[in-house]
């Protein structure tokens, strides 16, 4: 998705609820330090947004998702989530990152910290998000230190931790090979 696609889906979320701040946590997020990240990383076509004060509104972003007229119309739509959706690092509201303003009537998105959504995308351990996770590796999006700092400060089983750790080693020494 591009950048503009986003602000789309923001635009519409806003005028469903009534809500002017979004965060959005799926792979999307990386608009918010990259708007002009190349489309081959973001390959979904969808944007994971939680309504930042009324929690209780993200439901009504349904209208708006997988299969709606929102989606048929325009081929992509708003995945309503929540903040347990994705397994974050501790301090994860404090990193995140202004999406640059667009046209969206002044509805914001506040994105993931691209470390925090290269951790939630690890600890999923899904093999689409393994692919983005290298491709942020390779591209130096991410930083090898960055993560597993912040992979320490993460509520996942030291079996899984393990499983991340030895996944970051490999996207890294791919990424210098």
């Amino acid at each position: 998705m591009k950048k503009q696609q986003v602000d789309h889906v923001l635009l519409a979320a806003g005028r469903i609820t009534g809500e002017k701040r979004f965060i959005i946590i799926g792979s999307q997020a990386l608009h918010g330090k990259y708007p002009d990240v190349a489309d081959q990383i973001l390959t979904s076509f969808e944007v994971d947004l939680i309504a930042s004060k009324r929690l209780d509104r993200t439901e009504w972003l349904n209208v708006k998702g997988v299969d709606s007229q929102f989606h048929e119309t325009h081929g992509y739509y708003a995945d309503a989530v929540d903040t347990g959706t994705a397994t974050l690092p501790k301090g994860w509201k404090g990193r995140l990152v202004n999406l640059p303003p667009g046209d969206t009537e002044g509805v914001r998105g506040l994105c993931l910290d691209p470390h925090d959504l290269a951790i939630a995308k690890y600890a999923a351990f899904r093999e689409k998000d393994l692919v983005f996770t290298r491709e942020l590796a390779r591209r130096a999006i991410t930083s090898k230190e960055r993560l597993l700092e912040l992979l320490e400060r993460t509520d996942v089983t030291e079996d899984l931790r393990e499983r991340i750790r030895a996944r970051i080693a490999a996207d890294f020494a791919q990424s210098a090979g």
